[in-house]
């Protein structure tokens, strides 16, 4: 585990969720070449599998801000890289940040950050009360139908609107990037020619879109300086196994998720 007391502070800080990604699709996808991006980035070139906090958005992202982020899945505590402070948490080691602060997002703003929200998925609409709770943690959010689960073309707008803002943020100020990368989520039949519905080949079809897309957000992340970027699901989907479908059930393809945490050099002569 990176040691974050060594990080906040000096290093912006990218948390990318892929939302709904199965572990098992990320890792046969990862295999068979289909996501040559990611590949090339995650420690060792393989993702971790973890178990998430919450088997839907909204719960997970509320463990998330909070510091719960996936945890290892062999058995045991596992210290965490942030941690909202409380007492007697069992998992805030000398590896971790602590916060004085309810949330991740509060804790890094008081500390001079700059914390934006690209959102994807409703829970990021803020079309409502609800739909406001998470985005409205963050000192700037996004969201339009564009970015949503209807938008084909969803990935690169959040890409082009983070590299956008990325840009415009001067690079003494450290900048905490979320994105809820939305393409994943159902419905994602439209990312495989001909099919008709969502399926494990549509949902992998939608990873290797989404891969295609993050290389202009990789290096305008290069071109501030060096980063922390977390990259991981939010929860998998269920798509007819043992009868279930969908997820905000318990099943073990909504449980385990891909994880992968990583220090992301600045460019020559940045950071």
């Amino acid at each position: 585990m990176i040691n974050a007391n060594y990080i906040v502070g000096s290093h912006d800080i990218a948390f990318i969720v892929l939302d709904t990604l199965r572990y098992d699709v990320a890792r046969d996808a990862l295999r068979a070449g289909q996501t040559p991006t990611l590949a090339a980035l995650l420690p060792g070139g393989t993702w971790e599998a973890r178990h998430t906090p919450g088997n839907f958005t909204y719960a997970a992202h509320h463990a998330f801000f909070a510091g719960f982020l996936p945890t290892p899945i062999a058995p045991g505590q596992h210290p965490r890289l942030f941690a909202a402070r409380f007492p007697g948490s069992g998992t805030t080691t000398e590896r971790t940040y602590a916060f004085d602060a309810p949330d991740i997002v509060t804790g890094l703003a008081g500390l001079g950050y700059h914390t934006l929200c690209i959102g994807g998925v409703d829970f990021f609409n803020k079309q409502s009360a609800l739909g406001n709770v998470l985005p409205g943690l963050f000192a700037e959010s996004h969201w339009s139908p564009d970015l949503g689960i209807q938008g084909r073309r969803s990935t690169e707008l959040q890409v082009q609107l983070a590299v956008q803002r990325l840009s415009e943020i001067p690079r003494v100020k450290r900048v905490f990037l979320f994105i809820n990368v939305s393409a994943i989520h159902p419905p994602n039949a439209f990312f495989l020619p001909g099919a008709k519905e969502d399926s494990l080949a549509s949902h992998a079809a939608a990873l290797t879109y989404v891969d295609r897309q993050l290389p202009p957000l990789l290096a305008a992340l290069r071109r501030r300086g060096p980063s922390l970027l977390i990259l991981c699901s939010d929860h998998g989907t269920a798509y007819g196994e043992d009868g279930y479908a969908g997820h905000r059930l318990s099943h073990p393809v909504v449980w385990m998720v891909p994880y992968a945490e990583l220090l992301l050099p600045g460019a020559m002569g940045i950071g």
